[in-house]
């Protein structure tokens, strides 16, 4: 049954203009970049393509979540335990992430993902894999984990199950899934040779993150 709040359904009176503001345009919005990204690549099969089209947009809104809390502060604005927008930004950022989490894992070494993680018999190295590439899969895999507990707490009902003090303190894990991510990232640039203008992308995004957030804390200190 639908939770009523002055007469209006919970879904008509919260949920669905937050579809509308937030949700629509996000979907627009990423199809868009995705489909833009995918049909520029010259690599040959669906998978490296969807494997590239997902990674930067998903970057990109991760690294919004993070500044939307400190450009707040630095306009003098409270900041909301929780921000609708932040919140929704947050889901497309964990739903583009874990997509191209999973079609990642079949672009280097098709029909053998375990090879990301540990080395193959015919390598030189045995057991875990300690090259770039291992690096560039292991920080991705567990950036990755902590977007789905992120995607999986994102909701009214955890907020209200966990209590507002555990709730924010589960959701600043985004910091941890940003820096794994962004070691992700930068490891992969290396991998794949990725051209400059790629790698400038990735850099915009960290140090975008990284100095609002530096200057957010400044002006929080200081008041």
């Amino acid at each position: 049954m639908n939770s009523v709040v002055g007469g209006t359904p919970r879904w008509r009176g919260r949920l669905l203009p937050r579809v509308w503001r937030h949700h629509v345009p996000l979907l627009l919005g990423s199809f868009v970049c995705v489909a833009v990204l995918y049909q520029t690549r010259s690599y040959s099969d669906v998978l490296s393509r969807a494997s590239f089209a997902t990674a930067y947009p998903a970057l990109g809104l991760l690294a919004i979540t993070l500044l939307i809390g400190p450009w707040n502060l630095l306009r003098r604005r409270t900041n909301p335990v929780s921000s609708d927008l932040r919140r929704d930004i947050g889901i497309w950022a964990g739903l583009l992430g874990l997509l191209h989490a999973g079609v990642g894992q079949f672009v280097h070494l098709r029909g053998r993902p375990w090879l990301y993680y540990v080395y193959g018999p015919t390598e030189h190295h045995h057991g875990i894999r300690h090259d770039l590439f291992g690096l560039a899969n292991y920080s991705g895999a567990l950036g990755t984990l902590v977007l789905i507990l992120l995607l999986a707490t994102s909701n009214d009902f955890s907020l209200r199950r966990f209590g507002t003090r555990n709730w924010k303190l589960l959701q600043r894990w985004n910091y941890a899934a940003f820096a794994l991510i962004a070691v992700h990232s930068f490891a992969f640039q290396c991998v794949e040779t990725q051209k400059l203008h790629w790698v400038l992308t990735v850099a915009v995004c960290v140090v975008a993150a990284l100095a609002l957030q530096i200057a957010g804390i400044a002006r929080h200190e200081s008041q």
